[in-house]
């Protein structure tokens, strides 16, 4: 099953640029919180015309990064902790959909061997993730994999495209957290404990347990919250958080 596509592959080119580019801008913290947007400014500051920069304004206001004006036009959103709260909680719900499903309807064999793999990469190189950046880059990398693949074991599209979806927002990333999360005393305590639970749902799911396989991915989410908690209470680490400075009051 393929993943969606993102930006679509039949996406007008300068549409696609503006899209990225733009959202690039906000995640970056280029664009402020709550900062109202030109159209005609940023037409002068990306080099494209009014069209796709409409465009990617739709698109960017869909994916719940601005916020349309009562009077018309956009501007940059702000996250308040309970919105991220529930941005992780969602993704949850969704990935532990996804276990359920791979238990009961039985996952293809060659994605859960894929799924080990990532396991035992992982396994290799976390005693090492935290002193070594590169180690950790790969980490994240892995960990992004490991995700992926359950959403595809789910069998799904519908799931896979909501998923998707809803996961353009940073906060609700499975390592949206996780580089914010390298900074904390507890981080190695963390990171076993995530790794002993991909090891357990994909048990789960191998075993047709497709209760557990969904309780176990809803709590395996919830790590995240551990992670804001602390990403909002250090500037360092709320730096290392794509998009963090869209939070509201993050790193006061």
């Amino acid at each position: 099953m393929p993943a969606t596509e993102y930006p679509p592959r039949n996406a007008n080119p300068q549409t696609t640029r503006a899209l990225l580019e733009l959202r690039e801008l906000i995640l970056s913290g280029e664009l402020q919180p709550d900062e109202r947007l030109s159209e005609l400014a940023i037409v002068d500051r990306l080099g494209v015309s009014r069209t796709p920069v409409r465009a990617a304004l739709l698109r960017l206001s869909e994916e719940g990064l601005l916020d349309d004006l009562p009077g018309g036009g956009f501007a940059v959103k702000s996250f308040t902790e309970r919105d991220v709260h529930d941005a992780i909680e969602l993704r949850g719900t969704l990935e532990g959909m996804a276990g359920r499903f791979a238990a009961e309807r039985g996952a293809d064999p060659p994605l859960i061997a894929e799924a080990r793999d990532v396991v035992a990469q992982i396994d290799a190189i976390i005693d090492g993730v935290g002193r070594n950046q590169a180690d950790f880059a790969r980490y994240v990398e892995l960990n992004e994999r490991f995700h992926s693949l359950l959403i595809r074991m789910s069998g799904s599209d519908l799931l896979a495209r909501e998923f998707e979806r809803m996961t353009r927002l940073p906060f609700a990333s499975p390592s949206g957290f996780v580089r914010a999360q390298a900074l904390a005393p507890e981080s190695r305590l963390i990171l076993t404990i995530a790794q002993e639970q991909h090891r357990a749902v994909l048990e789960a799911i191998e075993m047709r347990q497709g209760a557990r396989a969904e309780g176990l991915m809803r709590e395996h989410a919830r790590l995240a919250h551990r992670n804001l908690r602390y990403a909002l209470r250090n500037g360092d680490a709320i730096r290392h958080v794509k998009g963090g400075g869209l939070i509201r009051n993050a790193g006061d």
